[in-house]
């Protein structure tokens, strides 16, 4: 293939503007592998975010053509319309430099969402057995491979509207571990996502699980989550 791509990336930071490279285009050639060569061939000065290049760390994502996503993992030929491409950081998070954003915000609502594991046992006890059949397993199952790359997170309107939401990829960690037996904080960790920016924010728009490059599904995470504060409010135990 001869023909060049024309690329838009975005160059600054919260104000900035796109900046035009031409970029050859070659067989089975990535979005992330189009960046790379504009950062060592023509601007080294671009600013980007990327690890393994095979899908597995979620750091390469960006908005490619309007829409978050891996970019080490979609190719030139499923995204470019008449050679042309455009190539943004995430939405809905501050930008640090061109196509590097902050996730600290991110994080940390994984963070407020009470998304790490709490147990009682130590090293000395034997371990507990977890059926893995049981309906609780299988619903952690169902949203567990989350890496963390912020695609839900771009993509998710209400984040736009609701800057404070905790978001997807926090409810869907926080729905794993609510059906998780062996965790003991369940009581704070439900209080966490009953707030004013918690599930029930979530207008149910489907976008998360529409564009999560993991086939996972926050959307339903969030309707159990929902379904699990009800009934915990029911029962007074909120």
């Amino acid at each position: 293939m001869s023909r060049n791509l024309k690329v838009k990336v975005w160059r600054g930071k919260e104000v900035g503007e796109f900046t035009t490279y031409n970029v050859p285009r070659n067989e089975s050639q990535t979005v992330l592998d189009v960046v790379i060569f504009i950062q060592r061939n023509i601007e080294p000065s671009l600013s980007y975010r990327y690890a393994c290049r095979v899908g597995m760390c979620g750091s390469c994502a960006m908005t490619v053509n309007g829409q978050a996503r891996w970019t080490c993992r979609t190719h030139i030929s499923k995204v470019a319309h008449n050679d042309e491409l455009e190539i943004a950081p995430l939405s809905n998070l501050p930008v640090i430099k061109d196509l590097a954003t902050d996730m600290r915000e991110f994080f940390d609502k994984w963070a407020r969402a009470k998304g790490q594991f709490k147990g009682t046992l130590t090293r000395h006890e034997p371990f507990v057995k977890v059926e893995p059949a049981s309906k609780e397993r299988k619903a952690a199952d169902a949203g567990i491979e989350c890496i963390g790359c912020g695609v839900c997170y771009a993509s998710c309107d209400v984040v736009s509207w609701r800057p404070d939401f905790l978001g997807p990829a926090a409810l869907n960690r926080a729905w794993t571990l609510v059906n998780d037996v062996r965790d003991v904080a369940q009581a704070d960790r439900l209080r966490a996502v009953a707030g004013d920016a918690g599930c029930h924010v979530c207008h149910t728009q489907g976008s998360c699980t529409e564009r999560c490059p993991k086939q996972l599904a926050p959307t339903l995470s969030i309707a159990g989550l929902k379904r699990k504060v009800a009934q915990a409010a029911v029962r007074g135990e909120l």
